[in-house]
């Protein structure tokens, strides 16, 4: 008996077709350094053709955590691959930088070219929206290292900035932080949302009165928020000092990573309206105050800090550009 890679587990044919299928995706997603295909051992990015003076490239990588157990059990997977681009390219803002390309690994047991394909469209779309290339990935079929049905996912930005623009600059006392309202949960806490449904024995696909009955699966697959854009405008003004994309920690723990040594953010949590998921699943779960404020955004997904003088020009910009913005405290 002749034994094959398929009997094995794995399909050379899947794969050959889905790279087919998802090279529309890719090409509309080029920009400005970025003219090869995919299907390379490598791919290439020209960052001559960006007109950067003296430019620093900045590297992000991250995943979406367990919302990908969401979008798995519902069957709903066309947009985890927004939350995949959109948490590495906002990290890639913390250094005030612009991104440039992007790159994605999928990993399965069996491959299942449809559902890999919505993926892989979900990411080309976190990409246009953040103004990046999907210009390479991996996908890797495991059978044995994962459960049949399931999927992991990783993405890997890299961005650019000039050498002088760098984030964050030094901060103090009296710089006023602005917070730019988060689309929902994000890509975080998603351990600590699951075992409060499960705790009280509420699925995904059950509809919720106080969601204006839409499933709690589908509020909680709200694709992270992408900020590039309007950060990119706040940033070129050269008065934003410093930028925190507020992920696993929340506001307690990011912004202290962006501060200058000594200072400390005195944040109001009544300055802006929190959205409706956080009351939900903290009253369901009978979560403490600093619990939420340790595990999730709790309706902040980036903070701007920027000096008094300078606070309602960066708010403007940032209105603008689609955001909702509240003043959220300072620091001292």
């Amino acid at each position: 008996m002749s034994l094959n890679y398929k009997q094995a587990g794995v399909d050379i044919d899947a794969g050959n077709e889905l790279v087919n299928r998802i090279k529309p995706f890719a090409k509309a997603t080029k920009r400005i350094g970025a003219d090869s295909d995919l299907g390379g051992f490598g791919a290439l990015f020209d960052l001559k053709k960006c007109n950067y003076k003296d430019p620093i490239l900045v590297s992000s990588t991250d995943g979406v955590g367990t919302k990908l157990k969401v979008a798995i059990e519902l069957g709903k997977h066309d947009t985890i691959g927004i939350d995949l681009v959109a948490m590495s390219v906002n990290d890639l803002l913390a250094q005030g930088a612009e991104p440039l390309f992007f790159l994605d690994y999928f990993a399965c047991s069996k491959l299942e070219v449809n559902v890999a394909a919505d993926v892989i469209k979900g990411i080309s779309e976190g990409c246009k929206q953040a103004n990046c290339a999907l210009i390479g990935g991996e996908t890797a079929e495991m059978p044995g290292m994962y459960t049949s049905g399931d999927y992991d996912l990783a993405g890997f930005a890299v961005g650019a900035v000039e050498r002088d623009a760098i984030l964050p600059k030094e901060t103090k006392s009296g710089d006023i932080l602005i917070g730019l309202k988060s689309s929902g949960v994000h890509s975080n806490g998603y351990s600590l949302a699951r075992y409060i449904l499960k705790q009280n024995n509420i699925k995904f696909e059950d509809k919720i009165a106080e969601f204006g009955n839409k499933t709690i699966g589908e509020v909680l697959l709200t694709p992270t928020k992408v900020y590039v854009r309007s950060c990119l405008e706040a940033i070129k003004t050269g008065k934003v000092k410093a930028l925190a994309h507020i992920t696993g920690g929340g506001l307690v723990e990011n912004l202290p990573r962006v501060l200058k040594e000594g200072l400390t953010p005195k944040i109001d949590y009544n300055s802006w309206e929190r959205p409706q998921i956080f009351p939900y699943l903290q009253k369901l779960g009978n979560v403490t105050d600093s619990e939420m404020h340790r595990t999730f955004n709790c309706g902040i997904g980036m903070v701007l800090v920027v000096d008094k003088s300078n606070v309602e020009e960066i708010k403007q910009i940032l209105t603008n550009a689609g955001e909702e913005v509240f003043v959220i405290g300072n620091l001292e």
